[in-house]
């Protein structure tokens, strides 16, 4: 007979989600590297093609994840999500949305807009994983999709790291190219908010939690698998 365990209390159970950036993709080979300065141009035009296709995949996700919201006030904070990649209102500058800002990216690398969009550079390991991402958001119960999301609790470290390395180490990329990382700081403070809210209120057992590690566990690998295949594309 199996005893039951006592669940974490919300400031444990967070502190166990947090504990999960040990295994974030800030820590894997290729991306020491870049920020260290030691790629070529060539293998960050692969990492800026190939991340593309996970940036058009955010909206995807996240409309699959609103699609099964039941509740209209998280779909009125959820969709704000889309709105920031895809952009809103008048679509010029700031409302440009995310997929702009990794557009504008690209062209600073040196990777013409229209070559980004056609996604003729994304390689098959990218793809599937998105892909499988996408598929898993619009699967699960939205609660354990929006816990897939909590990624973002790690997401500003890495992309201050770039904003602080980059203009240092790769002076030949435009400037104004970097706004992408700029303006996900903020954002990803405010979704990683909303996210431990709906986590930390629906995974109450003990084997709930461990259950929202999992998860949480599933979407640093597809981060991790991304930055493999695109290791192994660049130096192809």
């Amino acid at each position: 007979m199996r005893l039951a365990v006592d669940a974490w209390t919300p400031t444990e159970f967070e502190a166990q989600l947090r504990a999960k950036g040990r295994a974030y993709h800030i820590h894997h080979p290729f991306n020491v590297r870049m920020n260290a300065g030691g790629c070529t141009p060539d293998e960050i035009r692969c990492w800026v093609a190939n991340r593309f296709y996970y940036q058009v995949c955010i909206p995807r996700k996240d409309a699959a994840i609103l699609a099964n919201m039941p509740d209209r006030e998280h779909r009125r904070l959820w969709v704000e999500r889309i709105l920031d990649h895809d952009g809103q209102g008048d679509h010029q500058g700031p409302n440009a949305g995310g997929i702009e800002a990794w557009t504008r990216l690209g062209e600073a690398v040196g990777i013409p807009r229209a070559e980004l969009l056609s996604l003729q550079r994304v390689v098959p390991g990218v793809r599937f994983a998105c892909d499988a991402y996408v598929n898993f958001a619009a699967r699960a119960p939205w609660q354990e999709a929006v816990c897939s999301s909590l990624t973002e609790m790690f997401a500003p470290q890495i992309h201050k790291d770039r904003l602080a390395s980059w203009p240092q180490h790769y002076p030949w990329i435009e400037a104004e190219g970097l706004g992408y990382f700029r303006s996900r700081i903020p954002l990803a403070s405010r979704d990683v908010e909303h996210g431990l809210r709906v986590t930390l209120a629906h995974f109450t057992t003990r084997e709930q939690q461990q259950r929202a590690l999992e998860i949480l566990q599933f979407k640093l690998d597809i981060l991790w698998t991304m930055l493999d295949a695109i290791e192994k594309a660049s130096c192809e």
